[in-house]
């Protein structure tokens, strides 16, 4: 494990800033959200929604934020070259730089979490230990996508302001947080099926595609710990589309499908396989990118 003191002195530089601060402080404001509805079908199982929520604008910007420059700016300034004289290999430097930039990224998430934990507990009362351990999994296994591609990305570019472009246009605003926004439109020029959100068809290929973001598939795969609708909306939008005579735009799989009808693949266990290959798929690429010379 010669990464490791790489990764710590990763998470230490991240909780000396006061960025991953302010981190934890939008997270405390983001997360709390008690809803009616949701009390309605998930009881005191509601304050584990709240741990969805990180999955929401703050946790991805965040990830970019504090990761975009992790391998970029080094090579800008210069210190890049000073890392390769160390005794490890290309991919052991983006093993430090992910794992560092993980923990120093989750330490205050957590904890800002637990403080939300705490309160809905006063507040609505226990919730089912086995489904938080589940939810708390999988919102870290999430964290652990979003910061792979950072720094993935960070690897492969030359420049920051590059690294910063790819990730914010690119990767937030249109593959991620907006995804779902462009599903039904590109699907429908695909395929050639006209899509209703409000009325969606049953077509699985939609419903996949609808589901291929980091943030839709842990919303996918926390929605189903939550047995709170098979879609890749948060779970309170999730739940409101399976109300009768309520019209929502989505996405969910037991609105449009019969029982027992839809393809497997459309399991909510798959949200878990869409965010391994987010971080299987992109740390490969720069390792084979960052692997291939000297690219400081």
């Amino acid at each position: 494990m010669r990464w490791y003191p790489l990764a710590r002195e990763e998470a230490r530089a991240l909780l000396r800033s006061k960025g991953v601060w302010l981190l934890a402080l939008a997270l405390l404001l983001w997360t709390y959200r008690p809803s009616y509805t949701v009390w309605n079908e998930l009881g005191p199982d509601m304050t584990i929604g709240f741990l969805q929520f990180a999955g929401g604008i703050v946790v991805p910007i965040a990830a970019v934020i504090l990761g975009y420059r992790a391998i970029a700016g080094e090579r800008a300034s210069g210190s890049l070259k000073l890392l390769l004289g160390l005794p490890l290999t290309r991919g052991e430097i983006l093993a430090g730089k992910v794992v560092g930039r993980l923990a120093g990224i989750a330490i205050p998430m957590v904890l800002a979490l637990g403080i939300v934990t705490a309160a809905g507990v006063v507040q609505y009362g226990l919730f089912s230990p086995r489904r938080y351990l589940a939810v708390f999994a999988v919102t870290v296994l999430y964290l652990l996508a979003l910061v792979s591609i950072v720094i993935s990305v960070s690897a492969i570019v030359r420049r920051t302001t590059t690294a910063a472009a790819m990730l914010f246009i690119g990767f937030i605003l249109l593959l991620d947080i907006g995804w779902q926004m462009f599903v039904p439109g590109i699907y429908s020029r695909l395929a050639g099926v006209p899509v209703n959100p409000y009325d969606p068809p049953a077509e699985g290929g939609l419903f996949l595609m609808d589901r291929l973001s980091p943030t839709g598939a842990y919303n996918v795969a926390t929605n189903g710990i939550l047995d709170a609708g098979n879609s890749a909306w948060h779970h309170p939008s999730a739940i409101w589309a399976l109300q009768p005579s309520h019209s929502s735009n989505a996405l969910a799989v037991g609105e449009a499908f019969d029982p027992g009808t839809a393809p497997l693949y459309l399991h909510e266990a798959g949200g878990v396989v869409i965010l391994v290959a987010w971080i299987v798929v992109p740390l490969s690429i720069a390792y084979l990118r960052f692997d291939e010379g000297d690219l400081a």
